[in-house]
């Protein structure tokens, strides 16, 4: 599946816009530090998981270590269960771990790495960094509603259309399909640009 991903179709105009991204791991990986990169949407449910996932799965592909995503919303509801679907459609081994009102899955990219604990929370968890990191606003409510992320180092939007709208629509499987594709294509753009 990533071989396949063709990083010539991003603009001019959105590689713009994952430039301080790509600044933010280089100046990491020269200064020796751990990259800390936490998601963060409304309701940590659709776009922060995919980008959290593909983000981790490319630092694997490009062998680039002390790489630590994560994800967070401004509340949580639930992982909707169409971005677990739509990853292991893409060849991730996804299981559950628990069955609740916000269930927790386990997502795996390659074997012998642990698994990403996939669930929705607010950005301050405990699961996640408390400084040291980069906030990246995947959605735009996101980015507008918090100015201020506790603990971050930088703030970086990169808003992605939400496939939301096309639930229990017939191109809903099409559609998330194709955000997880345009967040997997940039995510790999922005690690094949890192200086390791």
């Amino acid at each position: 599946m990533i071989k396949q991903l063709n990083s010539r179709t991003i603009t001019g105009e959105r590689k713009a816009v994952l430039q301080p991204l790509t600044d933010f791991i280089n100046a990491k990986l020269s200064a020796n530090q751990a990259i800390r990169i936490n998601f963060i949407c409304t309701h940590n449910s659709r776009r922060s998981h995919l980008s959290q996932v593909w983000a981790q799965t490319m630092a694997y592909y490009f062998n680039i270590n002390n790489v630590y995503c994560y994800s967070g919303g401004t509340e949580s509801t639930a992982l909707f269960p169409m971005v677990a679907e739509t990853l292991q459609n893409s060849g991730f081994q996804i299981n559950t771990i628990s069955e609740t009102d916000n269930p927790v899955y386990s997502i795996k990219y390659a074997h012998n790495e642990p698994p990403i604990i996939g669930f929705s929370k607010k950005l301050d968890d405990d699961f996640n960094p408390k400084s040291e990191f980069a906030a990246i606003m995947t959605c735009s409510q996101a980015d507008g509603g918090c100015p201020f992320i506790a603990g971050a180092e930088k703030r970086i939007p990169i808003t992605f259309e939400d496939p939301k709208v096309f639930d229990n629509s017939p191109q809903q499987v099409a559609k998330y399909q194709e955000r997880s594709l345009q967040i997997a294509t940039e995510m790999f753009y922005v690690f094949s640009k890192i200086n390791s």
